[in-house]
C-alpha cells in the first residue's frame, strides 16, 4: 500500500524561497528539487516569461554556482542550476534514507516548497516528517490520500480495505503509543469520518486481528462435578 502526500516544507535554509517572494507571479517551479538527494546540485526550474528573469538574476544568487539556459518549454523559461545546498539540508534528504516518488514537479513560493510525492505508507511519510524536525526544517501536511492496497497485505487476516486503513494510520500517527500521539477524533478527520465510526473501524480491526493471529480457543478451567 503506498500513499500519496501534499505537504509544505519551511525553512530559511531552502533555496530560492526569498527570490520566489521577489517575482511577481511568486512561484518557481523545479522539475529536479531537493528530494533526489546529497549528490542531486543539479536543478531545472520552469519560470514565467512576465517575471522578467535573466540568466544573470539567476546566478546571482548567493547559491548557485553555475547557470545554463534550456530555452523555452510549455510557455515557461527554462534554466538548469548547479545549487550548493545548505549541510542540513542535504542530510535530510540522504539516498535511500526514505523511499519516495515525485509526483509533481516542486513548486516553490515565498512559504516554502509545495511537494507532492508518493511514499511507501504513513510512517513512511511519518518518519520523513520527524527527521525534517530533527534539522529544522517544518513540514506542514496538506492532504494525504492512501492508495489501493494490495489484496495479499490484509486478507490473509481477514480485515477489510476500510478497517487495514484505519489501523496503519492509527500506527503511523502514533495512536498507540502512550502517550497518544492522536485521537481517534483526529483520525478520523484524516479519514473523512465520524470518530464514532472511527473507533467502531479500529476495535473490528483489533478483535480481527487478535482473532486471526492468536485464535479464538480459550482453555476454559474445568467445572468441578
Amino acid at each position: 500500500m503506498t500513499v500519496t502526500v501534499e505537504f509544505l516544507v519551511s525553512s530559511p535554509l531552502l533555496p530560492f524561497v526569498s527570490f520566489a517572494e521577489s517575482l511577481p507571479s511568486g512561484r518557481i517551479e523545479c522539475v529536479h528539487g531537493l528530494c533526489l538527494g546529497r549528490d542531486s546540485r543539479v536543478f531545472v526550474v520552469h519560470l514565467d516569461p512576465a517575471d522578467e528573469v535573466s540568466e544573470d538574476d539567476l546566478s546571482a544568487l548567493a547559491e548557485v554556482r553555475e547557470t545554463t539556459a534550456l530555452g523555452r518549454a510549455n510557455d515557461r523559461d527554462v534554466y538548469q542550476l548547479n545549487i550548493e545546498l545548505d549541510d542540513a539540508v542535504s542530510d535530510v534528504f540522504v539516498p535511500g534514507r526514505l523511499a519516495k516518488t515525485q509526483v509533481e514537479p516542486t513548486v516553490v513560493t515565498p512559504e516554502g516548497w509545495y511537494e507532492k510525492k508518493i511514499f511507501p505508507d504513513y510512517e513512511a511519510f511519518n518518519d520523513m516528517q520527524n527527521h525534517c524536525d530533527e534539522y529544522g526544517l517544518s513540514v506542514e501536511l496538506i492532504s494525504i490520500a492512501q492508495d489501493s492496497p494490495s489484496s495479499d497485505e490484509h486478507t490473509r487476516y481477514g480485515l477489510t480495505d476500510r478497517q487495514y486503513e484505519a489501523l496503519l494510520l492509527a500506527i503511523s500517527r502514533g495512536y498507540y503509543d502512550r502517550p497518544r500521539g492522536a485521537t481517534a477524533g483526529e483520525l478520523a478527520e484524516e479519514m473523512d469520518i465520524s470518530q464514532p465510526a472511527m473507533s467502531n473501524l479500529l476495535r473490528r480491526g483489533e478483535r480481527q486481528l487478535l482473532t486471526s493471529t492468536i485464535g479464538t480457543r480459550l482453555q476454559r478451567p474445568l467445572s468441578s462435578t
